[in-house]
């Protein structure tokens, strides 16, 4: 029996997935050339529409940062017809003006990770796709203009910033990211240079729990869960609103990312 297929993937962790949202769902167990990914697949519809979720760091948040299988996740997205991918996550704040519960959709990214996987051309075949622009405008571009309709306290650019983890930042570190992104978190890279790769649309939805330990007081777990849930309420009514005025056909540039790059 041939799997379900899906153009739109979410991935994100497991509070953003409301069983009641979705209709006529099939669980997938995926085998890639790189392992399994975090979990099984759940395909289903959602405002008329066929989406695929995963959850990043599995069922009941089993894998930290640092473990989760990136390039087995994307892979298996994109073998289940996947073109474009909506990645909700929870960061911290690097800026006053960004205050826990507002919604960031990120530009830009630094990575400063260090140990990852972060390319599926390992050779013999080199490729250098280009990251300067690493999300897609018109996916951007559509989340902006809905959470603005609905009221959300979104905005629209900012430098995420990408850490290991699973520790959070020392306050000296945390003062010199924040001279140079606006957020922080922990799993961004390689999630959205993969799906460039593979020429797959992709946006972050990045909520705010919490500000850094640039600020007076350091971030706790406590703190950090009773922003979450509300963080969640919010994404999940930007993804449900969004999702059926996404375009069918892709004008934008993700899908011929790998033109030109190869040597």
């Amino acid at each position: 029996m041939a799997n379900p297929r899906a153009k739109i993937a979410i991935i994100g962790g497991t509070g953003v997935y409301d069983p009641s949202l979705f209709k006529n769902v099939q669980r997938v167990n995926m085998h890639t050339p790189y392992g399994p990914p975090s979990d099984d697949i759940d395909v289903g519809t959602l405002e008329g529409v066929r989406v695929a979720f995963l959850p990043r760091h599995g069922k009941g948040h089993r894998l930290p940062p640092h473990k989760v299988p990136y390039r087995a996740n994307l892979w298996a997205l994109k073998e289940l017809g996947c073109e474009r991918v909506i990645s909700p996550c929870a960061v911290g704040s690097l800026q006053q003006r960004i205050r826990p519960g507002d919604i960031v959709l990120v530009d830009q990214f630094i990575d400063w990770t260090k140990k990852r996987e972060y390319t599926y051309f390992d050779g013999p075949k080199t490729v250098h796709v280009s990251t300067a622009d690493p999300f897609c405008a018109e996916l951007t571009a559509l989340l902006n203009k809905e959470a603005r309709r609905l009221k959300l306290p979104v905005k629209r650019g900012g430098t995420y910033l990408c850490i290991e983890g699973p520790r959070f930042s020392t306050r000296a570190e945390s003062r010199m990211f924040r001279q140079f992104a606006d957020v922080i978190g922990m799993t961004l890279v390689p999630e959205a240079q993969l799906a460039r790769e593979l020429q797959m649309c992709y946006v972050s939805i990045a909520t705010s729990t919490d500000y850094d330990v640039w600020a007076r007081r350091p971030v706790s777990v406590a703190e950090i869960l009773r922003v979450l849930d509300q963080n969640v309420a919010n994404a999940r009514k930007l993804i449900q609103a969004a999702i059926a005025k996404v375009p069918v056909d892709r004008t934008c540039a993700c899908a011929t990312a790998l033109e030109g790059a190869e040597l």
